[in-house]
Parts: C-alpha cells; sequence; structure tokens
C-alpha cells in the first residue's frame, strides 16, 4: 500500500485487466484537504509560534526574530557577505538588506564593501553584536523547552524538518 494512499479515493490497487496500478485520481480526498490535515499549515503555524514566543525573549535586546537568524549565522562565521547570509538563511537580499540596516543602526552590526568585489556587501559583528551572544543565548533551553518536547524528540524533529525542506527543495510541483 503507498504510504500516501489514504490521500486519495478507496479503490482496487491493480486493474485486473491489465494488472497494473491505475491512474491517481486527479482529486483528493474531502479528509485530506481539512486544514487540520495540512503538513504546511502546520509548520506555517509552528513557525508563527515560534516567532511569538521568541518575541519577549528577544525585545530586551532590540531584537526581531529574524535578526536573531542573522546573529546566529554571524556568531558561527563572522564577516560574511549579504548574499552568504543569504544563502544560509533562504532569504534573499531585498528581505535581508532593510533589517541589515536596522542592525547597523544599533550598533550591532557593521556593513561594508568587500575589498576583492565591491558589488558584495560584507557584514561583520560590532564589539555589541558579539557581546549580544551569551545574553541572548540563554534564551534558547526556555524554548527548547516550551515546545514541550524531550531532547532526543526535539532533535529528531528538527532533522526530520531538515530533510523534508531538503526534498522538497529538490523536488519538482
Amino acid at each position: 500500500m503507498n504510504k500516501h494512499s489514504n490521500f486519495y479515493p478507496k479503490g482496487p490497487s491493480i486493474k485486473p485487466e491489465t494488472g497494473m496500478a491505475p491512474k491517481k485520481p486527479d482529486t483528493l480526498s474531502s479528509e485530506a484537504l481539512r486544514l487540520s490535515k495540512q503538513l504546511c499549515f502546520a509548520t506555517y503555524a509552528a513557525s508563527h509560534a515560534f516567532s511569538r514566543f521568541y518575541k519577549p525573549l528577544l525585545e530586551p535586546f532590540g531584537l526581531t526574530y529574524p535578526q536573531y537568524l542573522v546573529l546566529l549565522v554571524l556568531w558561527e562565521n563572522d564577516n560574511l557577505t549579504v548574499k552568504d547570509i543569504g544563502r544560509q538563511l533562504y532569504l534573499d537580499s531585498g528581505t535581508l538588506t532593510p533589517l541589515l540596516k536596522r542592525l547597523e543602526a544599533g550598533g550591532i552590526v557593521k556593513r561594508s564593501r568587500d575589498m576583492e568585489d565591491e558589488r558584495q556587501v560584507r557584514i561583520s559583528l560590532t564589539a555589541k553584536g558579539h557581546a549580544l551572544q551569551k545574553p541572548v543565548s540563554e534564551a534558547y533551553p526556555r524554548v527548547v523547552c516550551g515546545t514541550g518536547l524531550k531532547a532526543k524528540e526535539f532533535d529528531a524533529l528538527r532533522e526530520q524538518l531538515e530533510k523534508m525542506r531538503q526534498s522538497l527543495n529538490g523536488s519538482n510541483p
């Protein structure tokens, strides 16, 4: 039985006259189209829940959740191009640029032209940006606890979501 067969109307799995499986129907069952059954909606809603959970934890530092993600990237590898940051966060430069300008206005990062390729803008942490790492990182254990998952479940879910993201990025609709 196909692992996705419950999404399609019930019917014979093999045509006796041809010995082959019939073509998949063009329509999904009404049960499969319920919002509560949509994995895409569950991940979308969970993403919003993470943002809401992080908000009071990041506000004392004057940070938004997307800015926090940029800082995570820079704390791991400082002095990256906007393009490199965008690759890691799956964001385009049009989305990143205003966010980076706000971080720069807050004295957290510095933007400068790449010495080898002036078309590229490099982002590096300031002393203030480096100093934020320790106090901001104290939010992470609270987030892990907030999920209600045990450590192994948390790690397994993250791995499954990463696998799903890679699969979706490599698939054609």
